[in-house]
């Protein structure tokens, strides 16, 4: 349980990569724009955003550190495009603390969302749409006041956008923006949303992921080792299994985030109904 100490470096690389990648953008024709914002964008932004995730738990730069490791999330927010940090920080921590927790858990889906999105072409929307859920959802099921580094982290970010803008037009822009909404959506990485915490298997609600799409995803497939231990880096998550092997190999776990999207999507037994959902005294009283 210490600070990642390359952390700060790969994260600065990826948004520099993102800079770069904006000033080619200008000379490019729409079509390829949009296939390199899905192709190279799409998962550079996504694992920013995984990047994000490690940094809400302080592993930038240590827990005695926290200012520091939030305006770092917002660096890291930057090719993002859209103010992302500061409220997935608000939100997670009741992730990790009440998991599953019927109004407190934002990351299960509505009722609406189980009772629409129940067929196979409904469930592949769905998945194409995940950013805009991700986004509203919060404010639906457990909206909370704006703090002081949400508007911080809004005014950095429209600040950024406005400079690429102003800089090299609106070709960048778009760029960013839609290397965050494809990344995140139908994309081959985003099965993590669903391999994390759907129930594939009727008793099991949180599982890992192995494989090697870990290498550029900050180790995110490491779910059940995460979740042990919240404080532990990504970088060494793979240490906790190697070390305790016991706890770990026995469990159910995912090999591929792509066939847990198609099974998710063609799986009748599989939606967004298949999530525990734990009824929290917290969520009635909004303590």
């Amino acid at each position: 349980m210490r600070p990642d100490p390359y952390l700060k470096w790969t994260v600065t690389a990826m948004v520099l990569a993102q800079l770069l990648a904006c000033w080619l953008a200008q000379g490019l024709a729409w079509r390829w724009l949009f296939f390199w914002a899905y192709a190279f964008g799409g998962c550079v932004n996504h694992s920013l955003t995984l990047a994000i995730h490690d940094i809400s738990h302080n592993t930038a730069f240590g827990t005695g550190r926290p200012s520091r490791n939030r305006w770092f999330a917002i660096f890291a927010n930057l090719p993002v495009g859209l103010p992302y940090a500061a409220s997935f920080k608000k939100y997670h921590v009741d992730h990790h603390r009440y998991l599953g927790g019927d109004g407190l858990d934002v990351d299960v889906p509505t009722y609406f969302e189980g009772r629409l999105f129940c067929t196979p072409a409904r469930k592949l929307l769905w998945l194409a749409l995940q950013p805009f859920f991700y986004t509203l959802r919060p404010l639906c099921v457990h909206p909370k006041a704006m703090t002081r580094m949400e508007l911080c982290n809004a005014l950095v970010q429209l600040a950024a956008d406005a400079t690429i803008y102003a800089l090299w037009g609106l070709k960048p822009v778009v760029y960013l923006l839609a290397s965050s909404l494809l990344g995140l959506g139908l994309h081959p990485i985003s099965g993590h949303f669903v391999a994390e915490h759907y129930m594939f298997l009727k008793g099991h609600e949180t599982y890992s992921y192995y494989g090697p799409l870990n290498w550029i995803t900050f180790n995110v497939g490491y779910h059940m080792e995460h979740h042990d231990f919240p404080s532990i880096p990504s970088c060494n998550l793979p240490l906790v299994r190697k070390i305790a092997p016991e706890y770990y190999d026995h469990l159910p776990q995912h090999h591929s985030w792509v066939k847990v999207l198609w099974d998710f999507v063609f799986d009748d037994s599989l939606g967004p109904f298949a999530r525990v959902k734990r009824v929290c005294k917290l969520a009635d009283n909004r303590l």
